[in-house]
């Protein structure tokens, strides 16, 4: 019998349709799944510790045979919702900013906004846990994930990071990808790509479980109106864009 295959993907909520739609289909019994931050996918990925994940898309130019096996993401065509900077005052006061450790993709966003978009320049700060605290006079900070949800409330400044580079660009973002290191069998990326379809088709329910979590959070509404989950043609394009910048010499992605 082949040891399962390893697959590291995100824990957020955003996650939730793919992790649904994995778990309904006939995978379950043939993948060792871990449930981690972003930024933890990434490493694990790197490290070859797991054979797939769903990593933020920024180190992919750190992977040396990366794969993009699934014409799905995390992605958004403006608006993400969880993926914002948060202040006491206008984003052009800001002194210092706070980048969130959970995702590299978020961070090097962030530092893209900020040189060409905004152009300002604060002092970055590499956070820690517990950083969300410190947000205080003209410090800023980026946060990302489940943890937004609320903040919008608490700040009376918010920069959504989706909603700026839809601004800037006139494209959509890609967040995370599902990405191997490796050539994987066919037959498994057609079951695992049908998995992941069958999750997307069904958010509307996967909302539904999980809506009693979240009082004040539209989770149906999150699922539709700010994550979206193909990677099309243009979200590519964005891609493409987007790693340049970080990486300008990065070779085309091999993809499938």
């Amino acid at each position: 019998m082949k040891p399962p295959l390893k697959i590291s993907a995100v824990s957020y909520l955003n996650t939730k349709p793919f992790l649904y739609g994995i778990f309904q289909s006939e995978l379950e019994n043939s993948i060792d799944l871990s449930l981690d931050i972003p930024s933890e996918c990434a490493r694990k990925l790197i490290a070859g510790e797991v054979d797939l994940g769903l990593i933020p898309v920024a180190v992919i130019p750190q992977l040396k045979t990366p794969h993009i096996i699934s014409d799905f993401c995390i992605g958004t065509e403006g608006a993400v919702k969880t993926v914002c900077i948060y202040s006491n005052c206008p984003i052009e006061e800001i002194t210092h900013l706070y980048l969130d450790y959970q995702s590299r993709t978020s961070v090097a966003l962030t530092r893209y906004l900020v040189a060409n978009y905004w152009k300002i320049n604060p002092q970055f700060i590499n956070a820690k846990a517990g950083f969300e605290n410190q947000v205080k006079n003209k410090r800023g900070a980026l946060i990302i994930g489940d943890r937004t949800i609320d903040m919008d409330v608490t700040y009376p400044y918010v920069y959504d990071l989706g909603e700026i580079w839809k601004k800037h660009t006139n494209l959509p973002f890609v967040f995370a990808a599902w990405v191997s290191n490796v050539q994987l069998p066919q037959h498994f990326l057609k079951q695992f790509n049908k998995a992941l379809k069958l999750g997307i088709q069904k958010r509307h329910q996967v909302a539904q479980l999980f809506q009693s979590n979240y009082l004040n959070f539209n989770v149906h509404d999150y699922y539709h109106k700010y994550i979206d989950y193909e990677l099309t043609k243009e979200k590519r394009q964005a891609l493409k864009l987007f790693l340049n910048y970080i990486e300008p010499k990065q070779e085309a992605l091999q993809s499938k």
